[in-house]
């Protein structure tokens, strides 16, 4: 997520509740980028991150554990943030991925996680959806410009 030049735009610490049985809040050094979400376990030495990892639950050998702990959500993946309750000094809220598993986040009110990743989403699926359509019109002149002689001809007789 981090290749490429792709600069943070938040950094800070998160609070995950974890999958168990007992659903504790753990947390999570977090890294927002235009591109998504990275999670970096809290004992992680301050340096720069790994350059994208996919999230896995173990390490391949040879693979450093800390590292493989590191979970990347993606915007491209991801479906919406979900504002689920403001609650004490905590504002609680959940991250809908497009396959729909929920990840539960919360952070003290004023940092303002929920609003600047809804923020960055939003952005990324409008730059989506820009390019999408640029594709779409750069197919539409390649064809016109492939059989736009026998459409002209073919409407020049008519």
């Amino acid at each position: 997520m981090l290749e490429g030049g792709c600069t943070p735009v938040k950094e800070g610490v998160l609070e995950k509740r974890s999958d168990g049985l007992l659903q504790l809040w753990k947390k999570k050094r977090c890294i927002l980028t235009e591109e998504g979400l990275l999670l970096i376990p809290p004992k992680q030495p301050q340096q720069e991150p790994p350059v994208v990892l996919a999230a896995t639950a173990t390490a391949p050998p040879g693979v450093d554990s800390a590292a493989a702990k590191i979970k990347e959500l993606p915007f491209s993946t991801m479906k919406t943030v979900d504002c689920v309750e403001r609650k004490g000094k905590y504002v609680y809220f959940t991250v809908v991925m497009a396959e729909g598993k929920e990840i539960d986040f919360r952070c003290p009110q004023e940092q303002g996680w929920n609003a600047e990743i809804t923020l960055q989403l939003v952005q990324y699926k409008n730059r989506q959806a820009i390019l999408a359509v640029k594709s779409t019109r750069q197919k539409q002149q390649h064809l016109v410009q492939q059989h736009g002689p026998r459409l002209r001809s073919a409407s020049n007789s008519a």
